[in-house]
């Protein structure tokens, strides 16, 4: 050991590898916090407010994808109610015109017998006066209610609407037609109120 080295001759307490650290958190001398080794106050600032930023995006993005399977599941349910709204109402209606219709079929099938009556009375030529006004009256307001009266003869026969009486031959003919009318048909739209009675000449 050389005189140098030895503790009597005053060593040097750096020459022989002693450190001090002081690990106080309050600085003496400025009375601030110390900030540990290797961080900052940025990083300690930066930090919590990234992590907010993630949690709040994380939020907004679960928060979204809810409302927008709310909004599909809303729609589709709209989407159906309306559908079977619309479907409800188209049934309602055709069940109104076919009740109606129904209505109106009864009441001209209670008036044939009249209606019958009246027209062989024109044919007699004795529906005149009170009487003559009282047929055009109802035969008026049948039409208003979409009553229509039909059967001429010559027109083609059609088993549909016509309902033969008899069956006669006749000479250059394309199909059978209505020869002679013996009671007319009366019918409501599509609605047969009753066939009109016919001769066929085929």
């Amino acid at each position: 050991m050389t005189p140098d080295q030895h503790p009597e001759h005053g060593a040097n307490p750096e020459d022989e590898g002693v450190r001090v650290t002081d690990r106080r958190r309050i600085d003496p001398e400025t009375g601030s916090v110390r900030q540990p080794p290797g961080r900052s106050d940025a990083a300690d600032v930066a930090d919590p407010a990234a992590q907010a930023a993630e949690v709040l995006d994380s939020a907004e993005a679960a928060i979204a994808a809810e409302s927008a399977a709310k909004v599909a599941e809303l729609t589709a349910d709209l989407q159906r109610l309306a559908a079977e709204y619309k479907n409800y109402r188209e049934r309602v209606q055709r069940e109104i015109a076919e009740a109606q219709a129904r209505g109106r079929a009864e009441v001209v099938n209670e008036l044939i017998a009249t209606l019958d009556d009246l027209d062989r009375a024109a044919e007699h030529g004795e529906l005149e006066g009170p009487v003559k006004a009282l047929a055009d009256n109802l035969a008026a307001a049948l039409g208003r209610l979409g009553v229509e009266r039909y059967g001429t003869e010559g027109e083609p026969f059609d088993p549909t609407v016509h309902e033969a009486m008899t069956h006669a031959a006749g000479e250059g003919l394309e199909g059978p037609i209505v020869a002679a009318v013996y009671q007319p048909g009366y019918r409501i739209g599509e609605r047969i109120v009753r066939p009109a009675r016919v001769a066929v000449a085929e």
